[in-house]
């Protein structure tokens, strides 16, 4: 829900029980929208708007949320009324938010399903502007040993090649591995080389005996796994 102001309307001008802060309270931190946790963070507008305004020309000028994570002060800046103090306090919430999302993957978590791999790789990878290819180092309980990025550029399959991939399963003693990829695009349909290079790397597996449970390719907070598409 995105509460609509006039431009000269003031936030103490808005009924109490309508502020973010309030809300927050009220209905919890869930119920908010971006725009008014961006605002709760900012704290004041300036003379001329409201923090709501405010904070609505802030997520205009990333246009998507998640490219406040990689956003540096000098860019967060350049958003007319934020100076160096809400700069700092919109960067130090970001950071908070990764370390805690970083928390919950520490340690061996166990992968059940395609969509448990995407969970534990999207928070990084879903707004990356190149192509991460990453390997999942899995135990014979499909928990997560080890986490590692192969390759950064296009996929290809003259690159991407299988024994990068099984020096690592082997050093890690990896019963299984799944592979992931993201698509800066935000469109993770798979490609002919995707397809190509998962068929490798599971052929090679074969001959290793270290399985390759799936090849999970991340979009724009979206995902799709090449097993449940029947590519492997």
């Amino acid at each position: 829900m995105i509460t609509e102001m006039k431009p000269s309307l003031m936030i103490r001008d808005v009924h109490a029980s309508d502020r973010p802060r309030e809300r927050l309270m009220n209905q919890g931190a869930a119920a908010l929208s971006n725009q008014e946790l961006i605002a709760i963070l900012l704290r004041t507008g300036t003379k001329q708007e409201s923090v709501l305004h405010l904070a609505n020309r802030v997520l205009t000028f990333f246009e998507q949320l998640h490219e406040l994570k990689n956003a540096t002060i000098e860019e967060i800046m350049s958003v007319k009324g934020i100076g160096e103090a809400k700069a700092v306090q919109l960067l130090a919430a970001v950071e908070l938010g990764r370390r805690l999302a970083q928390q919950q993957t520490d340690g061996k978590f166990t992968v059940r399903s395609p969509k448990d791999a995407a969970t534990f790789l999207m928070a990084d990878m879903t707004s990356l502007k190149q192509e991460n290819f990453v390997v999942l180092f899995m135990n014979v309980k499909n928990q997560v040993l080890h986490k590692q990025t192969i390759f950064i550029g296009s996929l290809n399959a003259s690159i991407v090649h299988p024994r990068e991939i099984f020096r690592e399963a082997v050093k890690r003693s990896a019963a299984a591995i799944i592979c992931a990829h993201n698509h800066p695009s935000g469109n993770p349909s798979p490609s002919p080389e995707d397809i190509e290079v998962t068929k490798r790397i599971q052929e090679a597996g074969h001959i290793m005996g270290i399985e390759l449970l799936d090849h999970v390719i991340i979009g724009d907070h979206q995902f799709i796994s090449l097993k449940e598409k029947g590519y492997m």
